[in-house]
Parts: structure tokens; C-alpha cells; sequence
């Protein structure tokens, strides 16, 4: 009798599926995870639709790379997917009809939103096309980006005026863009897997602007996309050619690239003599390179492990002199733009998704009074809406015990209680079932 097969690949028990009880969508083995979106698909432009290909490189690798919009899906299409999917932040953009582009930042499943109009944006194309020596993409994208951020917090004893953000929403937003990528543990987190740097500064009003001015004082984040580059330093030219050249051999079988010793007697004649490499040690300005900074880099390739009379030995032979440890080298670092680049002004936050109570608006401002007033608005929609469920649950409890007692099946019956994700929170969902109900097809 043949043997039962056994799955071990995909079923309970397989050793590449999640252990120890935690389960595939459970947040304590998943990241943060952003799906990028064109609202009206096609109705954007084509470069608002660049644009959102752009971001989605950008947020790799947890992301949506390959999301395939339609005209006629709705943002409750997405929020359904969202959940299984393990989304925590949605990016929506949109175009409306003076041609403004917006973007909106929420929070899946309880919000809040930050709403943005983007002023100014450049591709990623457009960005290449200006670089001398552009990078292309590769490794870089196979981990997030270090995520930089400037001037998001407001001195304290700064005066602000009515129109600016309160300190509770600058806290606030800070804590939304933070949250956009995984947390680095400088004591784990290898230094190799580190090549792209997201940089968002924020503009800081003007003095004159708030200093007893009715002038609105903007809320604007200038975002920046970088890669990074690092090289070895102290290195002449012609080192650093055969460098380059040993590394290119190793991934593709090619010459191309190594420089041609055949008519040289030793090797130092190449590396000491300015006319054969172009350059040699006879000058400081050839031997460094166009950099940022410099930074001294640990070694991290396996070395051999050493006994107490040999490290004594080796710490001895180093000497008092020299600057960090025995496996550190300094390296020079330069950035390099990728793109895209966005400059983003806030106009609206939410405390929402993408609906619900306006906790802060850039051109209105309303007084304490109406402030109270709305207060007791949402207060009583928050208790209709609890009211509804309610009514709704003992509805369905009491269509369990007839179908029960009859002995039907109650496959209807085990539809729940609504939840809140996809209750009637936004107006405009309910103008669509509404326009369904009054126009069926």
C-alpha cells in the first residue's frame, strides 16, 4: 500500500511557515506595509501616473509595486483588501478639476489622514537626465531607505499664528512619516543593507510671517531621494581603477575596464608614476574624491580569531597613533538623487480614514463657539451610529434563534454586525449607495 503523502510546504507544520503559534498577518513579524494609489486611474495624467510608479520604488520593498487600478474602484475597494493584505498606510493620489495634484497620507484601519496638495514634483527621469553620472536601481531597493527627517518640530519659543499647525498635529505627523518604515537598531542593523536615504525637510515659516501678521504661515515638506555610495579613501586613481576593475570581474566575465600593465616592469611603476595612471601619490588633490563626508567603516569579512599572546602582539604592532579600531577603514560617502522629488504643502488633517471630524484646516478657522457646536454634532452621530449597531445585533440575534428553532440553515445568518471600517463614516460612500439605489442598472 503506497505511503500517504504528506505537504510540508504549505500546510501546518511546513518548516518554512510561521512557528512558535504566530500567525502570517500578525505584527509582530511584519513591517509596515504602504500600497500607492491613483485615484480615477487614467483621469490623473499620464505624469501624475509616473509620479505614483516613482513613489512605489521609492517605498520599496513593502509595497504594492505592480497595483493594477481601475476607473470605476472606489477607496472602500481598497480598504476591503487592505485589511488581508496587511496594509498599514494608504497614499492616494488625485487630481481634481482646477488640476491641482493631491495627496493624501492615511492610517489603515482607524486613520487619521494628512492631506497634502503637491506644488511642485519632478520625475525620476527628469532627475536623471540632470545628473553628470546618474545611479540606477539594483540592491538598492531590496531593503527601505533611512528615513531623515528636519525642522518637523517647531522651536519653543516660537510665536505662531492662528493659521499654523498646533504643536499636538506637528507631533502627530512626525509620528505618521516615522512610522512609514520599519524602526533601525543601530546595534543590529547591518550597515551593508542601508543604500537609500529619504530626506524630509520641513520648511520653517518666517519670523515676519508670524510676528503679529494675519499672513498664513504653510505647513511645507520638501521630499528628497537619495542613494548611497561609498568608496575607500586615500587611494590614488590608478588603485582605484584596478579596484573597480577586480570587483566588475567577479560579477560578469569581461576585461573591460582593467587598466593594461604589459608594458610595465612592476606593478609600482603604475601605481607611483603620475604618467602611467594619470594620476599617482604626487599630489593630495588626486588621491581624494568628490565626497560628502568621510566616515570610518568596521570590516565586516571574516578574520582569523587570535589567541591573548597574538592580539597582544597585534595591538603592539599597531601603536598609540592611529584612529579607530584594527578592522576600520575609512570610506568616503556621497549621495546620489534618485528621485522623486516632491514638495508638499498640508492643508487638511482628519481624524478619519480619509473622512470624519476636521481636526485642523490651512484657509478655515473657526471660533471656540463653533467649535462646541460641532462637538455636540459628532457626539450625537457617534451615538445613532451606536445605536444603529445595536439594533442591528439584536436583529440578527433573533434571526439565529428563528432559524434555529425552525431548523433552516443559517449560513444568512452568520453575517455580523457590521464593522466600523464599513460602516456609513463617509458621506460620499453613502451618495454612492444612495445613486445605486435611485439608478439601478
Amino acid at each position: 500500500m503506497a505511503r500517504r503523502r504528506h505537504k510540508k510546504r504549505t500546510h501546518v507544520g511546513a518548516q518554512n511557515g510561521p512557528s512558535n503559534g504566530i500567525s502570517a498577518n500578525s505584527s509582530a513579524i511584519r513591517g509596515p506595509k504602504t500600497m500607492v494609489i491613483r485615484m480615477g486611474a487614467g483621469d490623473v495624467g499620464s505624469s501624475v501616473s509616473q509620479l505614483v510608479k516613482d513613489v512605489r520604488s521609492m517605498m520599496e520593498p513593502g509595497t504594492a509595486s505592480i497595483l493594477k487600478e481601475r476607473k470605476s474602484n472606489r477607496l472602500r475597494d481598497y480598504t476591503t483588501m487592505a485589511g488581508p493584505l496587511g496594509i498599514s498606510h494608504l497614499l492616494l493620489f488625485s487630481r481634481s478639476s482646477p488640476g491641482n495634484t493631491n495627496l493624501r497620507l492615511a492610517l489603515f484601519p482607524r486613520g487619521p489622514t494628512l492631506h497634502f496638495r503637491v506644488e511642485r514634483y519632478s520625475l525620476c527621469k527628469d532627475v536623471r537626465k540632470a545628473l553628470r553620472h546618474p545611479k540606477g536601481g539594483g540592491k538598492d531597493y531590496l531593503s527601505p531607505p533611512l528615513l531623515v527627517m528636519n525642522n518637523f518640530v517647531s522651536p519653543e519659543g516660537e510665536n505662531q499664528s492662528k493659521q499654523s499647525v498646533p504643536k499636538h498635529l506637528e507631533t502627530l505627523s512626525t509620528t505618521i512619516f516615522q512610522s512609514l518604515f520599519p524602526p533601525i537598531s543601530p546595534q543590529s542593523t547591518p550597515l551593508s543593507s542601508i543604500r537609500r536615504v529619504l530626506l524630509l525637510d520641513r520648511q520653517m515659516p518666517k519670523s515676519a510671517a508670524t510676528a503679529g501678521s494675519t499672513e498664513v504661515s504653510p505647513y511645507v515638506i520638501n521630499l528628497r531621494h537619495y542613494a548611497i555610495m561609498t568608496k575607500p579613501t586615500g587611494l590614488s586613481r590608478g588603485v582605484r581603477r584596478i579596484n573597480a576593475a577586480a570587483r566588475t570581474l567577479k560579477e560578469r566575465a569581461s576585461r573591460k575596464g582593467m587598466p593594461n600593465l604589459g608594458n610595465l616592469e612592476d606593478v609600482a611603476d603604475y601605481i607611483l608614476d603620475p604618467s602611467a595612471a594619470g594620476a599617482g601619490f604626487t599630489s593630495g588633490s588626486e588621491s581624494e574624491m568628490d565626497t560628502d563626508a568621510e566616515v570610518e567603516v568596521l570590516d565586516m569579512s571574516h578574520r582569523k580569531v587570535l589567541n591573548k599572546k597574538q592580539l597582544q602582539e597585534a595591538r603592539r604592532s599597531e601603536g598609540d597613533g592611529q584612529h579607530g579600531g584594527a578592522g576600520a577603514q575609512k570610506r568616503a560617502v556621497k549621495l546620489v538623487e534618485l528621485g522623486p522629488r516632491m514638495t508638499l504643502r498640508m492643508t487638511k488633517v482628519e481624524e478619519g480614514l480619509c473622512g470624519g471630524k476636521v481636526m485642523w484646516h490651512e484657509y478655515l478657522s473657526k471660533s471656540e463657539d463653533e467649535i462646541r457646536e460641532m462637538e455636540k454634532i459628532w457626539e450625537t452621530r457617534k451615538r445613532e451610529k451606536a445605536e444603529r449597531k445595536r439594533v442591528q445585533k439584536e436583529n440578527v440575534e433573533k434571526k439565529q434563534k428563528t432559524k434555529a428553532s425552525t431548523g433552516e440553515a443559517t449560513d444568512e445568518a452568520q453575517e455580523g454586525v457590521l464593522d466600523e471600517d464599513e460602516s456609513d463614516d463617509s458621506e460620499g460612500w453613502d451618495d454612492e449607495v444612495s445613486e445605486m439605489e435611485q439608478n439601478p442598472k
